[in-house]
């Protein structure tokens, strides 16, 4: 610490001194300071048993051998992708958008072109370069500029020590590089050199180009060859590469979207630099300088706003992840998972159900309405596999309005998590093959007719109900005394109050039909089809209390996924399977883990199924 010390104390006094021979004193001082400084390094670092026998410096070496030499570098913040069964894209998720790619999926141009400018004795050196500090401190105190002596490896260093506190939230620890002391540059050394112990020199570079901020919507080398190219880092060309290699050096004050002009002056230099190392020839430099920005940028969409397709689906799915232990203990870790873990989670066939209708919701167009009538399911913006409970999000409609709230599915989850969702909608006449599911279920046949003249049952009708249980609000005396009453049950279509076929009333979805067939079941049995199928409360995940007559034609909302669902079951020769949305999760070294599972059981008879 003394070495900090005596540095903020020559700096105070210069500060007092002004110019003349005073200031040329500081600046020799200076020179001498930061010439011990690399005195130290040499000596202790490099000859180690030389600087023991010396006196000078002593104190300085037993400052820097005490400085912690252990640097953990974990894999940087990556994108988490969301991605259908076959790989095509939904949307991405990020803290930072970085793609982490090997250094054989980088051009040769990058590669040289970011030694070429940051660091020319990148592959010589040790880690610190004190050929370069005395570079710098020369040409800074002769008046010829500014220039820094941090070697790629510092620069490495500072970003994983910067990305180890930003990902941990201790963003505000974080020393910018015009806020280092002495001591913060001689521990950055340290670190540095051990690093280098370590890892090759190939490796050193490849976590560099992978970490390195380049703009907000671009960390490491991918995220900004997609951003301002519009290509992937293995096909940047040379005036592309010189120009990146650029802008890491102050990305605001050299973004070519912002400044071309300086851009292309940082980019020149970086050319000028590559062709006096031969890492380029004369020719390739006069093609490459000759060159514009010539920017192609692809924004960075961050979450489910921005996503390709299904933007409720990837909502619903983002909700599932964040409110599910088993990607971490609490919230926090959750989100940590999905905007800084690089995972990958698929989604069994999504693409499929894609564009097979021109109802849903998409951000920005619009959202399925109410589902009124059988024909109308597929307005509700989600499609079923019923084999084992894939759903599907089917593309918008034009035109329509826009809202943040998922109308496909639950205001909450079975534990009570939010899940976004709208709490569904009255189901009406879609409701209505659930009794004649019943009706099938009971035996009756297919062709049996009914009374469906009749429009009022008053208080008091003898509905049938064999439950020895409590449903709802209702006793089971009242249950037997009647369930509710209607003075004018109506249709919506005169000409259909007469007796009629069972199946005839159904496909016409007339009302007074359904009233006629549950006057002949059991309400009990009702309920029972109706809860195998999955159907409750979008609200708060209620059982639909089917003794109120109400409820025949679908008076308490429910979620389109789960009556989706709850029609797959028919699909499915009547077996019952769970959603399921996610299928698959990997991090982003491959490792698996827990995805979602569907429980599939037996819910509606075969037969009933398939009538």
């Amino acid at each position: 610490m003394a070495l900090r010390k005596q540095t903020q104390g020559r700096q105070t006094r210069g500060q007092r001194t002004g110019t003349g021979l005073g200031a040329a004193f500081l600046g020799l001082l200076g020179y001498v300071t930061v010439s011990a400084v690399c005195g130290v390094l040499v000596a202790g670092l490099v000859v180690p048993g030389i600087a023991a026998a010396g006196v000078a410096g002593r104190n300085s070496i037993t400052f820097f051998n005490q400085l912690p030499s252990a640097l953990t570098v974990d894999p940087p913040s990556q994108s988490t992708k969301v991605l259908t069964a076959d790989g095509k894209p939904i949307a991405t998720f990020y803290a930072e958008n970085r793609v982490k790619v090997g250094l054989d999926q980088m051009s040769p141009y990058i590669k040289d072109a970011i030694v070429a400018v940051e660091d020319r004795r990148f592959y010589e050196h040790a880690g610190v370069d004190p050929q370069g500090i005395l570079r710098a401190l020369s040409t800074n105190l002769s008046g010829g500029g500014r220039q820094g002596a941090s070697t790629l490896t510092q620069q490495y260093v500072a970003n994983v020590v910067m990305e180890s506190l930003v990902s941990s939230d201790r963003g505000d620890e974080v020393i910018r590089s015009g806020q280092k002391t002495v001591g913060d540059k001689l521990r950055e050394m340290k670190l540095a050199i051990e690093l280098e112990k370590k890892y090759s020199k190939d490796q050193i570079l490849e976590g560099y180009l992978n970490i390195v901020f380049f703009n907000r919507d671009a960390y490491g080398i991918e995220a900004a060859s997609r951003y301002f190219f519009s290509t992937t880092a293995k096909d940047l060309t040379l005036p592309q590469a010189a120009l990146l290699a650029g802008v890491v050096n102050s990305p605001s004050f050299y973004d070519p979207a912002v400044h071309p002009e300086n851009a292309l002056r940082r980019r020149d230099e970086v050319l000028t630099r590559m062709l006096s190392q031969g890492k380029i020839l004369q020719a390739e430099y006069d093609a490459a300088v000759a060159t514009g920005v010539d920017l192609k940028i692809t924004p960075g969409n961050q979450g489910c706003a921005g996503a390709n397709m299904a933007p409720y689906f990837c909502d619903y799915v983002s909700h599932l992840i964040l409110n599910n232990p088993a990607y971490g203990v609490d919230l926090a870790s959750r989100q940590k998972k999905l905007y800084r873990g690089g995972n990958h989670h698929h989604h069994p066939g999504q693409q499929a159900a894609e564009g097979s209708s021109g109802a849903g919701g998409r951000h920005g167009r619009g959202q399925p309405g109410q589902v009124g009538c059988i024909a109308g399911l597929r307005s509700a913006g989600f499609g079923q596999d019923p084999r084992h409970g894939a759903e599907h999000r089917i593309s918008p409609q034009p035109g329509k309005f826009d809202t943040q709230l998922n109308f496909n599915v639950d205001s909450k989850d079975a534990d009570g998590n939010d899940l976004n969702g709208a709490g569904g909608f009255q189901p009406g006449s879609t409701m209505k093959p659930f009794t004649f599911a019943e009706w099938l279920n009971a035996g009756k046949p297919l062709n049996a007719r009914v009374d469906a003249s009749r429009r009022s049952y008053p208080l008091g009708f003898r509905w049938k109900s064999s439950c020895g249980k409590v449903l709802g609000a209702y006793s089971t005396a009242q249950k037997r005394a009647g369930l509710d009453a209607t003075d004018d049950l109506q249709n919506n279509d005169a000409g259909y109050y007469r007796t009629m076929a069972i199946d005839y009333g159904l496909y016409n979805s007339i009302n007074t039909a359904t009233f006629a067939s549950a006057a002949q079941l059991d309400f009990c049995n009702i309920q029972k089809m109706v809860d195998a199928v999955g159907l409750h409360s979008g609200l708060d995940n209620a059982r639909i209390n089917m003794h109120q007559l109400g409820n025949l034609l679908g008076a308490i909302g429910v979620a389109p996924l789960h009556l989706a669902n709850a029609f797959a079951t028919f699909a499915n020769d009547g077996k019952y399977c769970t959603p399921m949305a996610i299928t698959k999760v990997t991090d982003a070294t491959g490792q698996a883990f827990p995805a979602e599972t569907t429980d599939c059981h037996r819910a509606v008879k075969a037969e009933v199924a398939r009538v």
